[in-house]
């Protein structure tokens, strides 16, 4: 019998692996760390062009406000013009995520969008303000403005969409939903052209104060045939307005 024992220099493939051990396990680590990264650079994309503007913003800027080089940041996008339709992709997505969530709600029509629009009242008075309201002024490639043009539909619909239902169901005053939208977005896009992130509200109480006083314009006052006799009929505005 050989009583030697084995040599603890022996080769790690000769161990036995750890019961449920994984060559890939950090894979998910390394993916997650990635996209942190992303997102950092997107975000630093978002400050710059807020502050300075995208055609005076260069990648150096953005490295240097990372405190990275100009290839590590080519490492996670391709382009400025793909950083600036990345940082308006990631502006728009928390306003979907709000219709997702007020979807779900089982309250009136006037509180889900009244949930919708302090979202999108945030997210305008977020570093990517700038960037969803101005992408789509600037030079990008035509299936980026394309795309850009479909989310912004969708989100103007899906605010027509919320007011028809409050007027259906008497939480919101007999209106035109198309020109009520209108003047709901463009009250909120206009935001991001005087917020700084340095003014004494938050964005987030920004867009309260804001819903606070579309919370009046809505609500519903005395009859609805009243209401009705002076709502403004939608074919007068027919016409006169497009997207």
């Amino acid at each position: 019998m050989n009583s030697r024992r084995p040599s603890p220099t022996a080769p790690a493939a000769a161990r036995p692996s750890a019961p449920g051990a994984s060559p890939w396990r950090a894979s998910g680590e390394r993916r997650r760390d990635r996209e942190l990264k992303r997102e950092a650079v997107i975000r630093a994309a978002a400050r710059e062009f807020n502050r300075k503007g995208y055609h005076n913003t260069s990648l150096d800027d953005i490295a240097t406000a990372l405190e990275v080089t100009k290839p590590t940041v080519y490492y996670y996008v391709t382009s400025k013009e793909q950083l600036l339709f990345e940082c308006f992709v990631a502006g728009v997505e928390q306003i979907r995520a709000a219709f997702r969530s007020a979807r779900q709600l089982e309250a009136p029509a006037r509180e889900r969008l009244n949930a919708v629009l302090r979202h999108y009242g945030e997210a305008v008075g977020s570093e990517f303000g700038w960037c969803m309201v101005r992408a789509e002024d600037q030079d990008l490639s035509p299936a980026m403005s394309r795309h850009i043009k479909q989310l912004k539909s969708e989100i103007d619909q899906g605010i027509r969409r919320l007011i028809r239902e409050g007027v259906q169901d008497g939480s919101i005053a007999p209106c035109d939903p198309k020109l009520a939208a209108f003047a709901l977005a463009g009250a909120l896009n206009w935001i991001a052209h005087w917020y700084r992130e340095d003014q004494s509200l938050t964005g987030a109480e920004i867009a309260e104060a804001f819903v606070a006083i579309f919370e009046g314009g809505l609500r519903p006052r005395g009859s609805a045939s009243a209401l009705r006799a002076r709502a403004l009929p939608a074919r007068r505005a027919r016409g006169t307005l497009s997207r």
